[in-house]
């Protein structure tokens, strides 16, 4: 397998696994919507807005994962990925650090990590994304084949 193959199917490794990932946690929000918009009420900080970020978020990880299916759009996408994974993990750090209670409002298998595996998690989809970011780049850099004599 060409260089130029491994990477593309290395990108549509991590494609698929964001749009699994943002696919899942977004349905599962939505599925229990009360009490996930229960839980956000109960986290420091971002209470007053539990409304909003509970309809917001599982719809901008629905875009995302749309969004991905459309190579034209991929960059953007995984940038997007990345940022939205920095914002809750940054939060969660941040509520880690300056909080007493913390309410897990993570659905599924993911609510099954406790708060440093969540960390670990998100961690490592960032470098996933970052890696993707890296091989859009690399592939939309390259030219293309030209039999040229």
């Amino acid at each position: 397998m060409g260089t130029k193959r491994h990477h593309h199917f290395i990108l549509q490794c991590i494609k698929a696994l964001f749009i699994m990932l943002f696919v899942y946690t977004a349905t599962s929000k939505l599925i229990y919507l009360g009490q996930f918009q229960d839980q956000l009420d109960r986290f420091p900080f971002i209470s007053s807005y539990s409304v909003w970020i509970s309809l917001g978020v599982p719809f901008v990880e629905l875009v995302i994962a749309g969004t991905l299916l459309f190579p034209k759009y991929m960059l953007g996408a995984l940038y997007a990925s990345f940022f939205l994974l920095a914002i809750f993990t940054v939060y969660i750090v941040t509520v880690l650090n300056f909080s007493n209670a913390i309410p897990c409002s993570c659905g599924g298998v993911v609510s099954a990590l406790g708060w440093k595996g969540h960390i670990l998690f998100n961690t490592s989809f960032m470098l996933l994304a970052l890696l993707g970011i890296s091989l859009t780049k690399k592939l939309k850099m390259r030219p293309i084949n030209q039999n040229t004599t």
